[in-house]
């Protein structure tokens, strides 16, 4: 079943096409990974769809219904989350208040948002279970800036996902981290994200990681859809080793 889908969406920075007539669908239930090279038009997709950029032309669906043209508060509130390749936390704030913010914006208590987790019980409570979904309780009161840079991506992740989404995002969650902590930090997202019954898009680079944990792939090059498949059709497509590697397969 279709979660979302785009049908011939546009985005164009004066003569770039950085999304130039795209049909992308995802399926209900997956963890897909969209990837290609820098300036394949990944993010600006990824964009347009959560809602930062307005599409030139083309409609998105999602569930069925046409969120072309709601807001970022609106795709929210019906479904629609991301993380941020650079990490998009506030710094000065404990990992609790963090998550704590999200959940309040989640459910329209943002006149509250000065008084953060203390004076919600209920708040802090599920803020809490995240983090120690995240394996970040122990750094609950921690502010986000002291955190490495494999604990800032994890609680990233956990901000969008106290949104309770139906569809999630992730823009290169091992970016920035060492090799050895990849496999962790993706064993928890993934196994959050299935067991949540959360459908995924992952961008990234590191095809390790991309083969490993996707259930399928989408391949961009220049603002289109070069190629869509399993992980095994996609490892064995000569044109996309050609064009990511510069090699035949």
């Amino acid at each position: 079943m279709s979660l979302l889908a785009t049908t011939q969406l546009k985005k164009y920075f004066g003569e770039t096409h950085a999304v130039d007539g795209v049909d992308f669908t995802v399926t209900q239930g997956e963890v897909l990974a969209l990837i290609g090279s820098n300036g394949a038009g990944k993010t600006t997709l990824v964009n347009v769809i959560s809602g930062l950029l307005r599409p030139d032309d083309g409609t998105i669906l999602f569930q069925g219904a046409d969120v072309t043209h709601q807001s970022i508060h609106d795709r929210i509130k019906a479904g629609i989350a991301r993380s941020f390749q650079l990490v998009n936390l506030f710094d000065q704030l404990t990992c609790l208040d963090n998550v704590a913010l999200s959940i309040f914006s989640r459910e329209g208590k943002t006149q509250r948002l000065m008084t953060l987790a203390d004076g919600d019980r209920a708040v802090r409570d599920e803020a809490m279970e995240l983090l120690q979904q995240f394996g970040l309780e122990a750094k609950a009161g921690m502010v986000a800036s002291g955190l490495s840079q494999g604990e800032r991506k994890l609680l990233d992740v956990a901000v969008a996902y106290a949104l309770r989404p139906k569809l999630l995002f992730l823009d290169e969650p091992t970016s920035g981290v060492s090799t050895r902590e990849k496999a962790p930090i993706m064993d928890i997202i993934t196994a959050i994200v299935r067991s949540g019954k959360i459908t995924a898009v992952i961008i990234e680079h590191d095809m390790d990681v991309v083969f490993k944990y996707s259930d399928r792939i989408v391949v961009m090059h220049q603002g289109t859809i070069l190629a869509d498949g399993t992980p095994n059709e996609i490892r064995t497509n000569d044109q996309v080793v050609m064009t990511l590697l510069g090699t035949h397969a």
